[in-house]
């Protein structure tokens, strides 16, 4: 498999991006995903810049490959975090929960590609208009927060709307789902859920079994009704906020505050401490795909080579 331009200009090897998972995505993980060939993403979450700054001084002492620091807009330290970005020159920012625009200048000075992410074509759109370097385009089988569309009918229609490169992301887990992203007309693809079983991630190891035994219906999505929704594994705390959701959506004027006091924490308490009763284990469609722990330039080369033999014999179709 052949880097498109976009990941040519950086020296990176594979057409394949890691997603930047809040409280998953660190260091040491963006690392072994780059040093495997594709794009590492450190998460920022809603972490201080101090902690942003200290797991990018991990990347760079595990690799000298290039990686990416992914910048959730919502976030209360969103300016400092930004700061540490700019001073690190990090390669690439992809963003999510807002509009970067007001950032954009400022990241081009750094020498920093930006790349949003993205539910919809309007929103392709305008990010395309502020100067944005490429958008992932992520449906709804994704884990976590989520949009409406599904990956198949979002990502042409987002290609046909932007002339900037469109990576696919929602649904993906091996050479399959690359090679169908390819024929969408994406430039490359974006992984989250697959790299939670990468030996290199540092989750607690309930989260990882949670996902190697998921099956194919063992996914829901929370807060749908409450304005935000996010795909989960099923367990007793999605059970519960679910129950508590909807009963409070048939009210006359539903109140909401409850499920926020529910949620509060609840992913840093799946992914540190791997709590089953009150942590809430995001995960993407693609968890029944997940089969065992490897490292992730072993989860690079199967991907890689799997997409490769599907598309070198793709002719025989026409």
């Amino acid at each position: 498999m052949k880097a498109t331009p976009f990941f040519q200009e950086l020296g990176i090897k594979y057409p394949i991006i890691q997603g930047g998972m809040a409280w998953v995505a660190d260091g040491q993980l963006a690392a072994a995903v780059s040093n495997g060939g594709g794009l590492g993403i450190i998460g920022a979450g809603n972490a201080p810049g101090a902690v942003v700054a200290e797991q990018i001084k991990v990347a760079r002492s595990l690799t000298d490959k290039p990686f990416g620091v992914n910048v959730m807009l919502m976030s209360p330290f969103v300016e400092e975090v930004i700061e540490v970005v700019l001073k690190a020159h990090v390669p690439v920012v992809t963003t999510g929960a807002g509009n970067p625009g007001k950032y954009i200048d400022d990241f081009k000075a750094a020498g920093s590609k930006v790349v949003p992410v993205v539910p919809s074509v309007a929103l392709a759109r305008m990010m395309a208009r502020i100067g944005v370097d490429g958008v992932v385009a992520e449906g709804g089988e994704s884990g976590g927060h989520i949009g409406q569309l599904a990956t198949l009918p979002l990502v042409p229609q987002v290609v046909d709307a932007v002339d900037i490169p469109v990576f696919a992301a929602g649904g993906i887990g091996d050479g399959r789902g690359v090679a169908a992203a390819f024929m969408l007309g994406a430039a490359g693809v974006q992984m989250g859920t697959r790299f939670l079983a990468a030996s290199e991630t540092n989750i607690h190891e309930n989260y990882k079994k949670a996902v190697i035994k998921a099956k194919d219906i063992d996914t829901q999505v929370t807060g749908r009704f409450a304005g935000s929704p996010v795909r989960v594994l099923k367990n007793k705390m999605s059970k519960k906020f679910l129950k508590l959701e909807k009963a409070e959506a048939q009210k006359p004027e539903p109140d909401f505050a409850k499920l926020d006091e529910l949620g509060n924490g609840s992913l840093r308490r799946a992914v540190q401490e791997g709590d089953k009763e009150t942590g809430s284990f995001m995960a993407g469609e693609i968890a029944g795909m997940v089969k065992k722990v490897q490292p992730a330039a072993e989860i690079i080369q199967e991907v890689v080579g799997q997409a490769d033999q599907l598309l070198s014999g793709a002719g025989r179709f026409v």
